[in-house]
């Protein structure tokens, strides 16, 4: 019990707790009673994903990582992640007094390192990277609204077409993403809009992608534009770095990721 045990930073608060309390299946009648009560199990579950740590190093004064790796499973093949966090961002569009549901959001993608023991792992070419990539839809304030993981070499795009079938049973309300140039090409945005009623507009760069130039010898270099945050698309960008800032990758990457990428 958390009452009997030194505090960890990545512990529910009261208050955080009484809003989760309701999403959080409860205990199943019959039974011998559990040993661990639910807050405990997603106290462990939090410290795990802030941690980064193996499933065998979670501190013993959590339950036995055996019991949380089972809720960790069995809540995220019963969707419990999805319908909690759709739950939270719900609560908070109202709060802001927004609908439920959005009618905007923005997609990206993030190819990260990952064993190559067990689970999705291939070679992104052109980010150079050996492992897995997230694919995310996100609203417009940045919260996940769809998620999912493959093998690194999967395209942007292919991505993109797993989220927005995903997306448009869910969301009936929306009608336009915002992306990089990633998702650039006429029979995917055909696609999308035939088949989902999605209008997918490319943000460009304000500095013109800038990268390298010719100069003749003896002229100044050219200038170099200053950092600009490109409209639309940062959202998505904060919420994959806290995403990969918070979700531990372990061997079975594909399975553990998407399950990091709702929690």
């Amino acid at each position: 019990m958390c009452g009997l045990r030194t505090r960890y930073s990545t512990d529910l608060s009261d208050p955080e707790w009484e809003i989760l309390c309701p999403l959080v299946p409860a205990v199943k009648p019959g039974g011998r009673p559990a040993r661990h009560t639910r807050r405990e199990i997603l106290n462990a579950l939090a410290y795990w994903l802030r941690a980064g740590c193996a499933w065998r190093l979670l501190p013993h004064d959590l339950p036995p990582w055996q019991t949380v790796y089972h809720y960790w499973l069995r809540w995220q093949q019963e969707g419990v992640w999805e319908r909690m966090l759709t739950a939270l961002r719900e609560r908070e569009r109202v709060q802001l007094g927004r609908d439920p549901t959005p009618s905007a959001a923005i997609v990206d993608s993030q190819s990260v390192r990952a064993s190559e023991r067990g689970g999705l792992h291939g070679y992104d070419g052109g980010k150079k990277v050996s492992g897995i990539k997230r694919h995310l839809l996100v609203d417009t304030r940045g919260t996940v609204l769809v998620a999912c993981v493959s093998s690194a070499s999967v395209g942007d795009r292919d991505g993109a077409v797993v989220l927005f079938s995903r997306a448009v049973g869910a969301f009936s309300r929306l009608r336009h993403v915002w992306a990089d140039q990633g998702y650039r090409g006429a029979d995917f945005h055909a696609w999308a809009r035939e088949a989902t009623g999605i209008a997918v507009e490319v943000v460009q760069r304000r500095d013109g992608g800038f990268r390298s130039a010719w100069t003749r010898v003896g002229a100044p270099p050219p200038a170099v534009p200053l950092f600009s945050v490109v409209p639309r698309r940062w959202v998505v960008e904060r919420t994959l770095c806290a995403t990969r800032r918070s979700v531990c990758i372990p061997g079975s990457a594909g399975r553990n990721s998407e399950g990091g990428s709702w929690a």
